[in-house]
């Protein structure tokens, strides 16, 4: 194969006969299968009229075809743009807008065009036809854009280049000891940098075969564990894992490696992961804009409500940090992008005058080096003059007899600026009311920090990576 910096890496090393995909609807692809694949992919998006630094919009079901369409577009010079499945007509007339790619892929394109943008299925660009070489590329050229969930605006597309992705997976397949004898057990969306990155390019780096299920279902899990040795997830992912008795010391321990991201996941869901499989889950943290950027170690303590040390190559620094040593979170690194797709003014407000990119996160590092999050800068409740961090109140809150988990948020006050707001989901059998819960707090928390309203529900609202939407929160 021709020089392209990702792709090169990724799929031009594997003996030919090591499986790739080991399973989902009975489907098997070696990874000579896979190059083939993507060759041929490739080749179709160039006679369709693909150019590199075109981008390539897809917006399918996960399955195989996914993978193989990714690797085709970067094989092409093209940049991916993978879109959530949930995205209604009118949000993707306005990534169709924003992005304006070559081409957009679609499971079942009801027409030749959209907004001016040819329309092909998966299984048009993947018909047996000529291969392709791929078409050299540079370490700064882009590889893929993902938008952003635009919880405050429009979505706004990070770009990435094949330096970002590559330098953070050669970190996470040492770091976490990825080998071709693994096989990780791949439930996550693929339109997210947690699946289609993290996951996808860590287990492609090290040679390593895929068990890829549709979407995450217990049943499915539970059928593929035994051929698995490492798994990632999102909290929800453990939580309900608990809940299942397939789930134990037993049947779990064969398995090398699990871990979570995307979204905090609570000391105690730590506490009984490892309590009920024998497995201490690895929590790491990133974010769209840097791919991960931190990571607890694979070898030596994993600390429960902690994200661990930074990655190798990868700086991390505190700005503005309080009495308590909070401050915001800013990461400089081969893994940062270099802005967002067309939108100079985001990408200035991003950077600080020396290069750093703030993330928006709040943090606080102990004294062993680890970090935790503490919430959202935009999160932060100011209340009377006091800062309130979310986090701090939401743990008193989730330790209270009865509390499945809870999300802490700031509501307008005539007097305060802002009063404290809290949503709380209990556990199963349980009856509290709002007020019990308030009071539970006192004593606990500075009166300042107990939430003025406590509202039961039956869930929190979550985006498609588990993460609580408090914007929704605040509106409702």
């Amino acid at each position: 194969m021709a020089a392209n910096t990702l792709i090169t890496a990724l799929i031009d090393h594997q003996p030919g006969d090591a499986p790739f995909l080991t399973a989902l609807g009975g489907q098997a692809l070696s990874y000579d299968g896979l190059r083939g694949r993507v060759a041929q992919a490739a080749a179709e998006l160039m006679r369709r009229g693909v150019e590199p630094g075109d981008r390539v919009m897809c917006q399918i079901a996960k399955s195989p075809a996914g993978l193989v369409l990714y690797l085709a577009s970067v094989a092409a010079g093209a940049v991916f743009v993978p879109l959530n499945t949930a995205y209604t007509a009118a949000e993707l007339d306005y990534f169709l807008g924003d992005a304006a790619p070559a081409l957009l892929i679609l499971d079942a394109p009801d027409a030749d065009a959209r907004g001016g943008v040819p329309l092909v299925s998966p299984g048009d660009l993947l018909r047996p036809g000529p291969a392709a070489a791929p078409v050299p590329r540079q370490p700064d050229d882009l590889a893929a854009i993902l938008y952003t969930s635009g919880t405050t605006g429009r979505s706004k597309g990070a770009m990435l280049t094949h330096e970002n992705l590559l330098s953070n997976a050669i970190v996470l397949t040492e770091l976490w000891r990825f080998t071709a004898d693994d096989c990780l057990l791949h439930a996550l969306p693929i339109f997210h940098t947690h699946g289609l990155f993290v996951a996808t390019n860590t287990a492609l780096l090290a040679g390593a075969s895929i068990c890829l299920l549709p979407g995450f279902d217990l049943d499915r899990m539970a059928a593929s564990l035994p051929a698995a040795t490492a798994m990632m997830g999102v909290p929800t992912f453990y939580t309900r894992m608990l809940d299942d008795p397939r789930f134990t010391r037993q049947s779990m321990a064969h398995m090398r490696l699990i871990v979570s991201g995307s979204s905090p996941l609570l000391a105690e869901t730590h506490a009984r992961f490892a309590q009920q499989t024998g497995h201490a889950i690895l929590e790491r943290y990133g974010m769209t804009e840097t791919n991960m950027i931190t990571s607890n170690p694979y070898d030596g303590k994993r600390i429960a409500g902690t994200v661990g040390h930074p990655l190798p190559g990868v700086a991390l620094r505190l700005s503005a940090p309080d009495a308590q040593g909070i401050g915001g979170i800013e990461v400089r690194g081969p893994n940062v992008t270099p802005g967002y797709w067309r939108n100079r003014d985001k990408t200035a407000e991003s950077f600080t005058p020396d290069g750093w990119f703030i993330t928006g996160d709040l943090g606080q590092i102990d004294d062993q080096g680890y970090l935790s999050i503490v919430g959202r800068a935009k999160d932060l409740v100011i209340s009377g003059g006091f800062n309130i961090y979310p986090k701090e109140v939401e743990t008193v809150i989730d330790a209270l007899p009865g509390v499945a988990e809870s999300a802490v948020f700031g509501v307008p006050h005539p007097d305060l600026g802002e009063a404290v707001a809290a949503a709380v989901v209990l556990a199963p059998g349980t009856d509290l009311s709002a007020e019990t819960i308030i009071s539970a707090l006192d004593g606990t928390l500075a009166r300042f920090k107990i939430p003025r309203q406590v509202r039961i529900l039956a869930e929190l609202p979550r985006n498609a990576m588990g993460k609580v939407q408090k914007q929704v929160l605040r509106q409702g």
